[in-house]
């Protein structure tokens, strides 16, 4: 769901918002090199218990949205894990389809190189199919809306 309470520019929430809850939000697409196709943006954790954020770096998005697009094209399910992580490991994400229609996506958060002092984990259930692909159509409207 696209939110607006982080940024004046886009965002995108994940994960339900409820006080018991942790819910992601991914905003501030910047292209810190002209020259480089590399694209860094935001993703904090929020919940009762929790208040974390770093700085994800991609080589122009690490096929975020892709990946999650090919989980939402696979909505009848698969058989184990299937990964995907940002260019420097800050962000890593690990999704499994399970019975009765719902992927379950494990959102890695980690402290950027050289210092990688922490590590944060958070679990979000989504229906397969249409649910990711919305989620994918977000993430590649942020990934494509880049502030200079």
């Amino acid at each position: 769901m696209f939110a607006d309470d982080a940024s004046d520019g886009l965002v995108v929430r994940v994960g339900d918002p409820g006080a018991q809850a942790v819910h992601l939000l991914f905003f501030e697409p910047t292209r810190p090199y002209r020259e480089e196709p590399t694209l860094d943006f935001i993703v904090r954790a929020r919940g009762r218990w929790v208040s974390i954020e770093t700085s994800v770096r991609t080589w122009d998005g690490d096929g975020f949205d892709s990946f999650l697009s090919s989980l939402a094209e696979d909505f009848r399910g698969w058989e184990g894990a299937r990964t995907w992580h940002s260019l420097e490991y800050d962000l890593t994400l690990s999704a499994e389809h399970r019975s009765g229609g719902h992927v379950h996506l494990t959102w890695g958060i980690h402290d950027r190189p050289p210092a990688e002092e922490w590590h944060f984990e958070t679990t979000t259930v989504h229906a397969a199919g249409e649910d990711m692909q919305h989620l994918a159509t977000e993430i590649h409207a942020l990934l494509t809306s880049e502030i200079e």
